[in-house]
C-alpha cells in the first residue's frame, strides 16, 4: 500500500519564487529515488486558529505563508531506501537554501489504510 511522507512549514511570502525553484529541484531527485509523486503546495485559504490551526502548528510569522507537500511512495521500504539515497545526492545540497526554518516544520510518514 502506498506510503505518505507529508510536511507543514512557512515560507517567507517575498521568498515564493525561489521556495518553488527550489522545490522543484528535490522533488526530481525524490522522483529518481523511487517517489511515485511529489506534490507542493503554497497557501490559499489558511485561516489563523483559536485553538489549533496550520499557522500556529509552525509559528508562522508575519509575511509568512503556510506551505504543505508530500512524496507518494510505493510503500516504507522504498520510501526509506529512497530518503536514505536521496538525502546523500550532491544535488540535495541546493535544500540547504530552502527559505524555510527546519525547526518550525512538521512532518511525518504515513501508511495508507485506503485509496479510491
Amino acid at each position: 500500500m502506498t506510503y505518505i511522507m507529508s510536511f507543514v512549514a512557512s515560507v517567507p511570502a517575498h521568498k515564493k519564487t525561489e521556495y518553488q525553484a527550489t522545490s522543484k529541484k528535490v522533488a526530481e531527485v525524490f522522483k529518481e529515488y523511487g517517489a511515485t509523486r511529489v506534490v507542493e503546495c503554497w497557501g490559499d485559504d489558511v485561516p489563523d486558529g483559536r485553538v489549533t490551526s496550520y499557522p500556529m502548528a509552525v509559528k508562522a510569522g508575519e509575511g509568512e505563508v503556510v506551505v504543505t507537500g508530500w512524496q507518494e511512495w510505493p510503500d516504507k521500504a522504498s520510501q526509506q531506501t529512497g530518503m536514505k539515497n536521496a538525502m546523500q545526492d550532491p544535488r540535495m545540497a541546493d535544500m540547504a537554501g530552502m527559505p524555510i526554518d527546519g525547526k518550525r516544520m512538521i512532518f511525518g510518514g504515513f501508511e495508507a489504510f485506503f485509496e479510491i
